[in-house]
């Protein structure tokens, strides 16, 4: 669900923008009458409203799908969708900049294009968002409900006019932006990531406050179609989570394309003063006042949980979303919840997984547990920050000794010859063994690359089984193998190679 309610009618800019509407919010779209209980009613049409609402019915369940925005959730209309495609753009822009490494010349005159930057994200978003339409959802055998859902029972939902009974039920109506308690914010004004995408215009002067993968990502990408950034990130370090060499290289390269970083430091006070907004910063006790034409806030998400009526159906809660057993079971047993409005790790695709063990747990009696998924996370910064299990830091906190096994990106051969030479690819195995504990990837490609150690994570191969894969040359993925060979020639240890060399020397009698 969206976080505002209004947000379908309030957001159009172009026809793209029109066209998303009617699929995914149709004007004069008319609920269907109930028919007796629901195997499932899910209520929220994000990710893991949608993956839920398709796998249930496909299966053969009666399933009712209730949205109050727009179909597609953030994911679609105001997240991962919108800011990877402007993300892209902007890379384009600083391909076209950097021609001369590539042996080209550069443009003489390079216009960046904000406004068919813009449209080309409005296009995209459309075109996506016409996968999971209303007419598509109904196709399929899904009753589709548009109002704001809330529970009127321990069994029963209401929307609108109709009240809808179920035998289970899934909450998965996502989050909304977390806002700074800055003094004047409100007034003055400010952007999300659920209006930044409006945008028509670059704003010459952008501080974006928050500098976790949202605040990164946007101060980045904004740069780069012509913003001046201020980046105010109130802790010593932006991206606090990451390993602090991950972060140091982001830090590098945001500085070369021109973003000022200001770390340790608050956004205590905003005001507007004519066509500006004046933002106080303190920095060690020192305040300094900048002027901006547009603040973004990236500081987080909070769970999308007012006005479900969430007491009548027996469900407990807390500011930090709705609590789940490992099963995705709420305190009632026949509701279920998944995705952001219960999760630490939101993302879109830790909504899909976890929709997915809902169906099977209440549907079918499953006993798949949320403890046991493997979860990979990106920063879709240029380059990309990604990551898959422990960190060195955890492990140890947890009493397990580690070895870390590091390729340089710089000495991987497609890395070179695409002029992609920062980043490295670390993985992290237990001492002693070759199981992988985690690994975290720094490189243009990183959330790609990171798929494969994922995959090895889940599926229980060791490093060594890592080294045994082959890949076409040239990938940058071979950096991963460069760290299972890595791992490979520790195994040689100086009994094997004599071992090895009194063998030879026999073989050659």
């Amino acid at each position: 669900m969206s976080g505002e309610p209004t947000r379908a009618a309030a957001f159009p800019v172009d026809r793209n923008d029109v066209e998303l509407i009617r699929g995914a919010h149709p004007p004069h779209w008319k609920n269907p009458i109930p028919n007796g209980p629901y195997n499932l009613v899910v209520i929220g049409a994000g990710p893991a409203g949608l993956t839920a609402a398709r796998d249930a019915a496909s299966l053969g369940a009666k399933v009712a799908l209730i949205e109050r925005g727009l179909i597609g959730g953030a994911c679609v209309n105001a997240g991962s969708i919108p800011s990877k495609s402007i993300i892209r753009t902007a890379r384009l822009y600083a391909d076209m900049r950097d021609a001369e490494s590539f042996g080209g010349d550069p443009p003489d005159h390079l216009r960046v294009d904000f406004q068919r930057a813009m449209t080309r994200m409005r296009q995209i978003r459309q075109r996506i968002s016409r996968a999971d339409s209303a007419a598509s959802l109904v196709s399929v055998g899904i009753d589709l409900y548009f109002g704001q859902a809330r529970f009127a029972g321990r069994d029963t939902v209401m929307v609108a006019d109709s009240t809808l009974h179920f035998k289970k039920a899934l909450i998965a109506t996502g989050a909304h932006p977390a806002f700074p308690a800055i003094p004047g914010l409100v007034e003055a004004g400010y952007l999300s990531n659920e209006t930044m995408f409006d945008l028509t215009q670059c704003p010459p002067r952008l501080l974006v406050i928050g500098g976790g993968p949202l605040g990164c990502e946007t101060a980045q990408a904004f740069c780069l179609l012509g913003a001046k950034v201020i980046l105010a990130q109130s802790d010593p370090m932006f991206l606090p989570g990451e390993e602090r060499d991950a972060a140091q290289i982001l830090s590098d390269a945001l500085a070369r394309e021109g973003v000022e970083v200001c770390l340790n430091t608050e956004v205590v006070a905003v005001r507007r003063e004519g066509a500006n907004k004046l933002a106080d910063l303190m920095r060690d006790g020192d305040t300094t006042t900048i002027s901006v034409d547009e603040i973004i806030t990236g500081v987080g998400r909070s769970p999308n949980i007012a006005g479900l009526d969430l007491e009548e159906a027996g469900v407990a809660y807390d500011a930090s979303g709705i609590e789940v057993d490992d099963y995705l079971r709420t305190s009632n047993p026949h509701i279920y919840a998944a995705g952001d409005v219960c999760l630490d790790y939101k993302f879109t695709h830790t909504a899909e997984a976890t929709a997915r063990i809902v169906v099977r747990n209440a549907l079918f009696r499953g006993r798949e547990r949320l403890s046991e998924l493997v979860v990979p996370w990106c920063t879709y910064t240029d380059p990309e920050i990604a990551h898959v299990g422990l960190y060195p830091l955890e492990a140890r906190g947890n009493g397990i000794p580690v070895k870390t096994y590091t390729v340089l990106m710089h000495d991987v051969a497609r890395a070179v010859m695409d002029g992609e030479e920062e980043g490295f690819v670390k993985i992290h195995v237990r001492e002693g063994s070759d199981r992988i504990l985690g690994a975290t990837v720094v490189a243009s490609h990183a959330g790609e690359m990171i798929n494969t150690v994922t995959l090895a994570i889940r599926s229980g191969m060791g490093l060594h089984a890592l080294a045994d894969v082959i890949h076409p040359f040239p990938t940058q993925t071979q950096g991963i193998k460069m760290a299972g060979d890595a791992y490979r020639r520790t195994r040689f240890t100086s009994l094997r190679r004599r071992l090895a060399a009194r063998w030879l020397a026999w073989s050659r009698r």
